[in-house]
């Protein structure tokens, strides 16, 4: 074989070597970082890309996705409770800043822890712990503030600081709990309280509606029955010549007498009962009823 042939060949695959060793593919969201001989010369982008064969080389690579790095906090409220914040920052590189953020900042997430505990810990210790369940978004807005301005030099953006979470003592907790579960039970008897008293109120007004309806039937069982009693001395006074209303109301009351005690005999659990049963009886109960009548009747004159 013709040496020279060769030697073409070699030539030919060495120059197709070096230029394959030229050529390098960055894939998207990402950012290649090419040096020579130790020195930054350019950043690569997604896709095809060339460098200077044997003489540069791709230092790094940088991920330009979203990134979160999650902090535990540990600090004291103004109300001296000690509490645990649970902060998740969002991160990003900045395509313009690449140079910054592969050169100038070893550990991104070293650097935002530092900032993280320095931001919560300077605005945890001037809330009770309340607030800081109720403003947990004003930490938040804190933290993404101060390390904004701090990691925006090396390169890195900040997409969103969150406190995900707030966690007090066990025995902190379980005392918030036994305050929110009394709370609950006084707002529970006072609804009970309310409620017995309109049950009450609406008994009592019933009560006093029956009381009023009652009374009522009892005006006008007597009026039935002094109309009957008048229309029985009219009717008696009519068919027996000579008597008069008082032999009239006296014989309804003997019969009224002898009906009562029919009635208390005929009782299953009647006792023994001793009372008057004299002619004369009849006629002081007569007496005294009439008397009370006439009594009454004067009250009334005089009034």
């Amino acid at each position: 074989m013709d040496p020279a042939l060769i030697g073409f060949g070699i030539l030919a695959l060495f120059a197709l070597a070096t230029l394959l060793s030229g050529l390098y593919t960055v894939d998207t969201a990402q950012a290649a970082v090419v040096q020579r001989f130790g020195k930054f010369v350019k950043v690569g982008n997604p896709g095809l890309n060339f460098k200077f064969p044997w003489l540069e080389q791709v230092a790094g690579r940088v991920n330009l996705r979203v990134q979160q790095f999650r902090v535990e906090v540990e600090t004291k409220t103004l109300d001296n409770v000690f509490v645990k914040v649970m902060v998740s920052v969002q991160y990003q590189v900045i395509q313009a800043k690449v140079y910054a953020a592969f050169y100038r900042l070893q550990s991104p997430g070293d650097q935002i822890t530092s900032y993280v505990f320095d931001s919560v810990r300077s605005n945890v210790p001037k809330m009770n712990l309340d607030d800081v369940f109720e403003k947990k978004d004003d930490v938040a807005d804190a933290v993404k503030r101060e390390l904004t301005a701090v990691m925006d030099d090396f390169g890195y953006a900040i997409i969103k600081a969150l406190v995900t979470d707030v966690d007090p003592d066990p025995k902190v907790k379980s005392a918030m709990n036994d305050i929110n579960a009394a709370q609950r039970e006084q707002v529970a008897s006072q609804a009970r309280g309310e409620a017995e008293k309109i049950l009450k109120v609406k008994q009592a007004e019933a009560e006093a509606e029956s009381k009023a309806l009652q009374g009522q039937g009892i005006a006008n069982q007597r009026k039935a029955i002094i109309e009957g009693l008048k229309q029985s001395i009219e009717a008696f006074s009519a068919a027996v010549e000579g008597t008069t209303a008082k032999d009239v109301m006296m014989l309804v009351l003997v019969t009224q007498y002898l009906d009562t005690i029919k009635e208390i005999g005929a009782q299953d659990k009647t006792n023994t009962l001793f009372m008057s049963h004299s002619p004369s009886a009849m006629g002081d109960l007569f007496h005294q009823m009439q008397d009370a009548v006439l009594i009454g009747q004067k009250a009334a004159a005089a009034g």
